[in-house]
């Protein structure tokens, strides 16, 4: 089920195509029981009973899963896991990205869909693969490592610059030919920083080629039909920096599935926004998410009355103009067999089928919102996907954090005080926002130092703490003192890291006295220009005393910089202190809440400007029911869901620009 319509480079119905019906996404199984016996006798009944009911199909080429007949004529396809171990049919994308003998097979079969279905009137997109790395995205095969090594000769163009950037002095790792470079494969010891970091790069951009061949082949033989393949923008996913790959497609589709349990609407929001960013805050579709339950958790829960539409609504205010679901109906059979579906086991007799129905005439409701842009938040956080990489490596100061999870928490924060909120990556324009919050930033190139440097002194107020700064695009620390490339920015300097252990913490005094606890991270930070104001100190405790910090140094500076400003936090502060300092930097940056009081921290807003009208979606954070009328708080129109807002509901309200308070910037 969906609302209509995909901004970005096409529309898929453009030039007339489609029937103005709902978009659907249609997997292509078998083609070929035997090598070129084709049978597109069933796929054209499904095609031809789509079309009838006015239904628009986004088309998959079924090039994820190779047969068995392929892999077993050609075992070279598979891949090969960092321990040697063959990964074999019987999974799925059980493929090498590097591979010529499986991208020849694959790209016949591209063509053999594109020829037969290129034109028909009811594909309105297409979409390369699925999930494309969600298994294979790392391959130690042959093919891997002689296609690893042309990367790097492009990229560094001879060895002695390879070597400086790796810094392969350490541990005798010189190369002296391309043909003695690996793969980091398990080794004896930790794999070199460098090697993992550009392996994880390669091996993205290996996917990437691969979309690019099967894109390649669409456009040749389907003109003007749209082409897509679907990121997977999640706390489960891990791998690949989408924020490269976003001028790949023509618009953006991203599959999730909620988190379950505390704080599982701002991991959803969070994954929503950051999607929104790779758009560059165009319409976008939902490939994939669940019903219910998923298949594939220790334990899948079910979810409650009144979630599906919740987390529907809350994608389609993030930008999704497409609402799809794995899967149409449930399976019999199979690894996903206890996955929901919109048509589940239990038939159309069931809960989950009438909130589906709903769902769709709710959506039915709000056609006009669909193509309409999102509208940029004040406050901007980054997401760093390899900052991330590096983080989940080896031989690091400490491991007592979690990359993602870091950044929702202050995501969190931030949301508690009602404001919006877009969650961007490096690539996004940093000087648009107010205020621009980077924890853990741990890569930032000199090239990326200076777009921090600009923004802020025309007006931004940036955010970063520990560990931020420190190495740059190699993953080679820079020299001088810590945060490395923002020192002289934030005006302060480090020389030495302090972790703390799990069950060790450091003590916070404000301004006014008031002591906190912090965690995880503590450092002795020299202030270092006169113009750096100390926010929050380290007090004189034994706590710290034991931790090495001396008493009354500064955990929290300030710097004044141009038209902005420049924050540095040197700890992991509790959720309350990190809730209250950002309160004090949002009003400095002069960032008011978008909410109403009764709503602040309540609530997730996502706003997307229409002609004459914003639409508001404000979806629950789950602390318990609304005694407010939602649409009037904000002086509009209630479209779906209310008037107040429930536990596990969303609500889309519209909001007429030139309407009493409204809070649009």
């Amino acid at each position: 089920m969906a609302s209509r319509g995909v901004g970005r480079r096409h529309r898929p119905d453009a030039g007339g195509r489609g029937h103005g019906g709902h978009p659907c996404r249609l997997f292509v199984g078998a083609l070929a029981a035997r090598e070129d016996e084709w049978d597109f006798d069933w796929l054209d009944d499904i095609i031809g009973r789509l079309a009838t009911a006015g239904i628009d199909i986004d088309l998959a080429t079924s090039t994820a899963s190779p047969p068995a007949w392929l892999t077993r004529k050609h075992p070279e396809i598979l891949p090969i896991t960092r321990v040697g171990e063959v990964v074999n049919q019987g999974g799925r994308q059980h493929w090498r990205p590097t591979s010529p003998v499986f991208r020849r097979y694959a790209l016949e079969v591209t063509r053999q869909l594109a020829t037969r279905y290129g034109r028909h009137p009811a594909v309105v997109a297409w979409h390369v693969n699925n999930e494309l790395g969600g298994a294979n995205v790392f391959d130690h095969s042959d093919d891997a490592t002689a296609a690893f090594r042309e990367w790097l000769r492009r990229r560094y163009g001879d060895l002695d610059a390879l070597n400086k950037s790796w810094g392969t002095a350490f541990w005798s790792q010189h190369y002296s030919e391309w043909s003695e470079i690996l793969t980091p494969v398990r080794a004896g010891a930790q794999n070199n920083p460098g090697q993992v970091l550009d392996f994880r790069r390669f091996s993205g951009d290996a996917l990437r080629d691969h979309l690019a061949a099967e894109t390649a082949v669409l456009r040749e033989l389907s003109p003007g039909v749209p082409v897509t393949t679907n990121f997977m923008v999640a706390a489960n996913y891990k791998d690949i920096d989408y924020s490269a790959w976003a001028e790949d497609v023509d618009f953006i589709s991203n599959d999730h599935y909620l988190m379950p349990g505390e704080g599982m609407i701002d991991e959803l929001a969070f994954s929503a926004s950051a999607t929104s960013a790779l758009a560059d805050h165009r319409s976008w579709w939902l490939m994939e998410h669940a019903t219910s339950a998923v298949n594939w958790r220790r334990v899948n829960t079910a979810k409650r009355p009144g979630q599906l539409e919740r987390d529907a609504l809350t994608h389609l205010g993030h930008g999704a103009d497409a609402i799809c679901y794995f899967q149409w109906r449930a399976s019999d059979a199979g690894g996903e067999r206890f996955h929901s579906a919109m048509v589940p086991h239990a038939g159309r007799n069931s809960r989950v089928y009438r909130e589906v129905v709903a769902l769709g005439e709710d959506l039915r409701a709000l056609r006009d919102v669909a193509g309409t842009a999102s509208l940029p938040a004040g406050v901007g956080l980054v997401f760093d996907y390899e900052s991330w990489f590096v983080l989940r490596g080896d031989s690091l100061p400490s491991s007592g954090w979690e990359y993602r999870e870091e950044l929702v928490r202050w995501y969190s924060r931030l949301l508690d005080l009602g404001v919006r909120v877009d969650v961007i990556n490096p690539r996004n324009d940093l000087g648009h926002y107010d205020l621009l919050v980077a924890p853990l930033l741990h890569l930032v190139p000199l090239s990326l130092a200076a777009r921090l440097q600009d923004a802020v002194e025309n007006g931004t107020h940036l955010v970063t703490t520990y560990f931020s700064g420190i190495a740059d695009e190699h993953a080679r620390v820079y020299l001088g003192g810590y945060p490395g490339a923002l020192r002289d920015l934030l005006g302060v300097r480090v020389d030495e890291f302090r972790p703390l252990l799990p069950v060790d913490t450091v003590d916070i005094t404000d301004r006014e006295g008031k002591t906190t606890h912090a965690g995880t991270w503590c450092e002795n930070v020299s202030v270092t220009c006169d113009n750096v104001a100390v926010l929050r100190s380290y007090a004189a405790t034994d706590a710290n005393a034991l931790a090495g910090i001396e008493a009354g140094g500064a955990a929290v500076t300030r710097r004044q910089v141009g038209e902005g400003s420049a924050t540095y936090v040197s700890t992991k502060l509790s959720d309350e202190a990190l809730r209250e300092l950002l309160g004090e930097l949002a009003h400095a940056a002069g960032v008011s809440p978008d909410l109403p009081e009764p709503l602040r921290g309540e609530a997730v807003a996502a706003v997307r400007r229409g002609e004459g009208a914003d639409y508001w979606t404000l979806t629950s954070r789950g602390h318990g029911d609304l005694d407010i009328d939602v649409a009037a708080s904000l002086g509009g129109e209630l479209l779906v869901g209310g008037p107040r807002l429930s536990r596990d509901e969303a609500v889309v309200v519209k909001v007429p620009r030139d309407a009493p308070g409204s809070r649009a910037r």
